[in-house]
């Protein structure tokens, strides 16, 4: 534990580390695991994992599977169609609301973001990808100041990440989603309109990429 993650309260810490396994898919989807190895793994008490057990089961995001297991649950078409739906329409929006906040400062953040998106897609990395995407739509996004909206794409990126993982793990790096340049072009331009479109096709892109595969019986 480094001094930085002592300031933050166990339960928090406990939490974080959960979702981000399930987020960058270090737990897949339909993979039991005990509530007793997850104190291990996260090497916390009985207590605070048991709340973030709580908290990401509200979210939909872990699924309790009885005797003391619970699972990362499978994405189906359907419940994809509603995520996907609800991503393109909440995202945009969150980047449209952004663009006005943006500073040059914060542009150039994203941007080395972005060039970290770059160097996990020339390597390969699939959880470099994954963490160094969720950066730079979050750091987006968090400038909007939305709060009820950021709630819910958190969510909704808990319910569509460890698909993303699995599909990328099987067929490889390429066909990513990667819509940065365009994005941060309409940023520096100060064009509202272009970023939301450039997020919307980047989301767009990364659905397709797992509806296909649900399509061939691959996740």
């Amino acid at each position: 534990m480094t001094a930085e993650d002592r300031k933050i309260p166990s339960h928090e810490l406990t939490y974080a580390r959960l979702r981000d396994m399930v987020l960058y898919g270090h737990l897949e989807p339909g993979q039991p695991v005990t509530i007793q190895g997850l104190v291990g793994d996260l090497d916390a008490g009985m207590t605070p994992v048991r709340e973030a057990l709580r908290r990401l089961t509200a979210e939909g995001a872990l699924e309790p599977q009885g005797n003391r297991r619970v699972t990362v649950p499978r994405l189906t078409p359907a419940i994809l169609e509603q995520v996907a739906f609800a991503r393109l329409t909440i995202e945009p929006r969150l980047a449209e609301l952004a663009a006005a906040q943006l500073t040059p400062a914060l542009i150039e953040t994203l941007a080395a973001l972005d060039e970290r998106v770059n160097e996990a897609l020339r390597a390969g990395d699939v959880p470099a990808y994954l963490e160094s995407n969720h950066a730079f739509h979050f750091a987006l996004y968090e400038a909007s100041g939305a709060g009820v909206l950021l709630d819910m794409a958190r969510s909704l990126w808990l319910r569509f990440g460890p698909s993303l993982r699995v599909v990328s793990s099987l067929s490889g790096i390429e066909g990513l989603p990667d819509g940065h340049v365009e994005a941060l072009a309409a940023m520096r331009a100060g064009d509202a309109g272009a970023l939301a479109m450039a997020i919307r096709n980047d989301i767009a892109q990364g659905v397709e990429h797992v509806r296909d595969a649900l399509a061939r019986g691959a996740v």
